[in-house]
């Protein structure tokens, strides 16, 4: 069963959502070169906390992080540790939050300096990507609808999506049913109902879309080590079009064209 969100439900989601939007911009301004994971992995548990909220991520199924941060060919799930963020470099931050248990889960993918053009176009794309898929999200619309938008734009412009990892809906648990792949035909799959939420979140490589899972478990690496992209938002359905939860209010005449 998919969950819909009603009333008070959407307005708890609402309050998280602007939290774990809140948070991540705080996060960013502490990433530069000679700063390691494990020192923004600490910040974010500070900042999540002075919101009066928990992490959503430390512990899940025994993850050790607060967040999730990844660099260059680390695709999603990297934990924080001794490794340095250098000049140049892609940096993921992928956080998740519990507010009066609701979650607000959001990514995205900040360059440290400058980065090379095509870094910087591998960054478009993905955000685009995420916008084209969410512009799918509509009532009488199918999940299989926002993955073939993902997979169609991200081709066209010569990059590949990973197939490993999928978005997912989202509420009082952090993945609720359904999957959201970044990959599929239209008009497939669940059919999108008002009140649904979801966490939409294409990955993009410049290569391969095959990843690696290192050692430690958890971090997902691009199997030719090619540099990776990640953005998310969590995306009400409603019989307007969506709406998306995690935007500044300084960002929201970016969803006017969603609408």
């Amino acid at each position: 069963m998919i969950p819909i969100k009603r009333g008070r439900d959407i307005e708890a989601m609402r309050r998280s959502c602007r939290v774990v939007t809140e948070v991540i911009e705080k996060i960013k301004q502490v990433l530069a070169p000679g700063i390691t994971t494990a020192e923004v992995d600490q910040y974010a548990a500070h900042v999540i906390q002075s919101y009066g909220a928990k992490s959503a991520f430390l512990g899940y199924r025994g993850f050790p992080g607060n967040i999730c941060i990844s660099i260059n060919e680390e695709v999603v799930h990297g934990i924080g540790g001794k490794r340095k963020i250098c000049y140049g470099d892609l940096v993921k931050l992928d956080v998740g939050i519990v507010l009066d248990g609701w979650i607000g889960d959001t990514a995205k993918t900040y360059p440290v300096g400058t980065v090379d053009v095509e870094d910087l176009r591998l960054m478009e794309v993905t955000s685009t990507a995420l916008m084209v898929g969410i512009a799918q999200a509509r009532v009488g619309n199918r999940v299989g609808d926002i993955s073939s938008a993902i997979e169609r734009y991200v081709l066209e412009q010569g990059f590949q999506v990973v197939k490993d990892f999928v978005g997912h809906g989202v509420g009082r648990k952090l993945h609720e049913e359904p999957p959201i792949p970044n990959f599929g035909k239209a008009g497939h799959g669940p059919k999108l109902k008002e009140g649904m939420i979801l966490a939409i979140e294409p990955m993009v490589n410049r290569g391969t879309a095959k990843v690696l899972i290192l050692q430690d478990g958890w971090t997902a690496v691009t199997e030719d080590r090619q540099r990776s992209a990640h953005f998310e938002h969590t995306v009400l359905v409603t019989k307007k079009g969506p709406e998306i939860l995690t935007l500044l209010e300084k960002d929201i005449e970016l969803d006017c064209c969603i609408h």
